[in-house]
């Protein structure tokens, strides 16, 4: 029996709401950081170096509860969400051609520099800077050549980087440097890459969320790849949903997302709980 925790890309916010989701299952008996490999994309990373590095869940939610003096949403993002869906026009149902143009536009965004990028990651991991001994899975995207790339403790990556990177939303955020190669958003292949499960009986994904722009696969053809595996995708409510409203990005929501995450738990325990906890 090998279980998987799945966890998706949705900005500041989708930060919050699993941070707020996790605290809350393991309030319930649900402690998912018990997983045997941590599945991250994006903000998911974020909460997946924190959740694999043994860091504190409740205190890592209720630090989510507390503005960040200073930080606003960043400058560029409805232009960004105007190159993407005109990326995905021009890419049709090709999703190697849309990564490559997503990667062109990273490269090409004038954005806060990589040092400044690096610096606020380090800080949202609240100390997580090495690789855990638990299995953690990283995705991201090659800026230049548009291939997806998964970084792990053998990759010879720095974790910090590694996050930033599969969180380095195009147009907004920039491509980080690991090696020689320059990589972008894990998001840009799946905003949760659920496939990459395949191979664990039991899964449990959070999904703050399930469509991307762009000819990517959706979440229902993804999990079709994981035969018989005991799956559970958990997404936003529409309480949560109305604190994303103003965007995802959006860091005067990560409270009210968190709470959303947290308060929503008790709604989905059993469900998590029935994959989580049962036999073969």
């Amino acid at each position: 029996m090998r279980r998987a925790l799945v966890l998706g890309g949705g900005g500041v916010t989708g930060i919050a709401w699993e941070l707020g989701m996790l605290a809350g299952l393991a309030e319930h008996e649900v402690d998912l950081s018990s997983a045997d490999v941590v599945i991250s994309t994006s903000a998911g990373a974020v909460v997946g170096a924190q959740l694999a590095c043994g860091l504190d869940l409740r205190q890592r939610y209720e630090a989510q509860l507390v503005p960040v003096a200073g930080e606003t949403a960043p400058q560029g993002v409805a232009k960004a969400l105007l190159k993407l869906a005109w990326a995905s026009v021009r890419a049709g149902t090709d999703a190697q051609a849309f990564r490559e143009r997503m990667g062109r536009m990273a490269l090409k965004a004038k954005t806060p520099s990589e040092e400044e990028r690096l610096r606020t990651v380090a800080e949202w991991l609240g100390g997580a800077t090495e690789w855990p001994t638990r299995e953690l899975l990283i995705t991201a995207v090659d800026a230049a050549s548009g291939e997806f790339a998964m970084f792990d403790a053998a990759s010879g990556a720095d974790l910090v980087r590694a996050v930033a990177a599969s969180c380095s939303s195009p147009g907004v955020r920039p491509p980080i440097t690991i090696g020689e190669r320059r990589y972008t958003d894990g998001g840009i292949r799946s905003p949760l890459n659920l496939d990459l499960a395949k191979g664990c009986s039991h899964v449990v994904a959070l999904a703050p969320v399930t469509r991307a722009g762009g000819p990517v696969e959706t979440v229902e053809q993804q999990r079709s790849k994981l035969g018989a595996a005991q799956v559970v995708v958990i997404t936003p409510d529409e309480v949560t949903r109305k604190a994303f409203r103003t965007g995802l990005l959006d860091p005067s929501r990560r409270a009210p997302a968190a709470r959303a995450g947290h308060a929503q738990a008790a709604a989905v325990a059993d469900l998590a709980r029935s994959v989580w906890q049962s036999p073969l």
